[in-house]
């Protein structure tokens, strides 16, 4: 080893392209676990029923079992990496996804496709919670919006997928999609093989007061993670029934509107995170909320082509974009204590995985109840979003009894 080395200097062109390798490692992870293990069902589900798979209520339970396995990989994500290191989990549940679209190939009855969407369930969850705090605390702190940006693109880009590659692929056949989609992961799983960064490299936390660890603020970024998983529900599921259906415009202009809702999960990572490197994660948040909450509840008093479009394109930004933000912000309450970051990390993604679960079940209730209330649906949404800002700004203030905002 050289001394420079052993002094634990830094090439910066090397760091640049270790930092890049890394980022995009993470980006696949993202767009496996969450952007195909999640999404691409949605656009499968109506060929699971024509094709005769499998009847509408059970292929719908087979949609509720991804998010059942999402919520196990989120608390069991940081002790399986603890236990076996977390780039050893990383590649091991992106082939666990992998195999997963391989396994459905064909229909071989209701228990093998649940077990095989729980676990593809269960390897978005983890790789939620370890990918990027596995890379995000080896970047420099100027870049980490950016980097959490370009990581959760992923997400994004399996918007954009489903809403575009799975019907090519269907055109061959349903087991041929299955095929396609098991092929791509395979080979996002390679190009991130060997790009993550080397565990154990990371710089002592800075010995810090207690109160420095910020439990009330860090309480509150979990409540308002969690009561935006909940504003996002009626867009992530009623919006193409309701502009379809509700409003009379027939499935395509639905799908329209579902491409705008993925334009803005695309891009939403990446110009957020960058906005929030300008101003901070706190305050990029905060106005977050304020612009969220407007977006979402806007198709509850306004039908317009321009409101639901802008609608759609704003909400569809936040479903991703809040989770860079989010990770961000515990950065800021926890600077360079990694570990605690992603204990706090974890515990946000469960809290969310949970919100959303009961969200999409309560929703799916009161739109039953109601003889299908679309614009109730959306009004509840914003409420919670306006809740999330609320939490926050109330806990900052409490935690802060001079008056200066955390």
């Amino acid at each position: 080893m050289s001394r420079a080395a052993r002094k634990g200097e830094t090439n910066p062109v090397r760091a640049e392209v270790v930092g890049g390798r890394s980022i995009l490692s993470a980006f696949c992870a993202s767009l496996i676990g969450i952007g195909l293990a999640r999404f691409a069902y949605t656009p499968l589900l109506p060929a699971i029923v024509d094709a005769h798979w499998f009847a509408a209520s059970t292929a719908a339970y087979l949609g509720a079992a991804n998010l059942a396995g999402y919520l196990a990989g989120a608390l069991l994500g940081r002790p399986l990496a603890a236990r076996f290191g977390a780039v050893a989990v990383l590649r091991a549940m992106m082939l666990l996804a992998t195999a997963s679209f391989f396994a459905c190939t064909h229909p071989v009855d209701f228990a093998w496709f649940f077990v095989w969407r729980l676990a593809a369930g269960v390897a978005g969850g983890a790789l939620m919670v370890l990918a990027a705090p596995a890379v995000l605390p080896h970047l420099a702190p100027a870049r980490r919006g950016l980097a959490g940006g370009l990581i959760f693109m992923g997400v994004g880009a399996g918007v954009a997928i489903s809403g575009t590659l799975v019907p090519l692929l269907l055109q061959q056949g349903l087991s041929q999609a299955w095929l396609g989609l098991g092929a791509l992961s395979m080979l996002l799983t390679a190009t991130a093989w060997a790009g993550w960064p080397r565990e154990g490299a990371l710089p002592p936390p800075p010995v810090e007061k207690a109160a420095a660890h910020r439990p009330l603020p860090l309480r509150a970024l979990y409540a308002s993670y969690a009561l935006n998983a909940a504003g996002w529900v009626p867009h992530m599921i009623f919006l193409v029934d309701f502009v379809a259906r509700g409003l009379g415009q027939g499935v395509q202009a639905g799908s329209g509107y579902w491409i705008l809702f993925g334009i803005g999960a695309t891009l939403g990572p990446l110009l957020l995170g960058h906005f929030a490197d300008r101003v901070g994660f706190g305050t990029a948040l905060r106005l977050g909320f304020v612009l969220e909450a407007v977006a979402v509840a806007l198709p509850a008093v306004a039908t317009g082509p321009l409101a639901l479009g802008a609608s759609s394109l704003v909400v569809g930004a936040f479903v991703t974009g809040t989770v860079p933000l989010v990770l961000g912000r515990i950065g800021e309450l926890l600077p360079g204590h990694h570990v605690r970051q992603k204990a706090a990390w974890s515990r946000a993604t469960v809290f969310f995985a949970l919100f959303q679960a009961v969200a999409a079940y309560g929703l799916s209730f009161v739109f039953t109840a109601t003889g299908g209330n679309y614009q109730l649906l959306f009004l509840v949404g914003g409420v919670a979003v306006a809740l999330a800002l609320a939490v926050d700004l109330v806990a900052a203030l409490r935690a802060v009894p001079k008056g200066a905002m955390a």
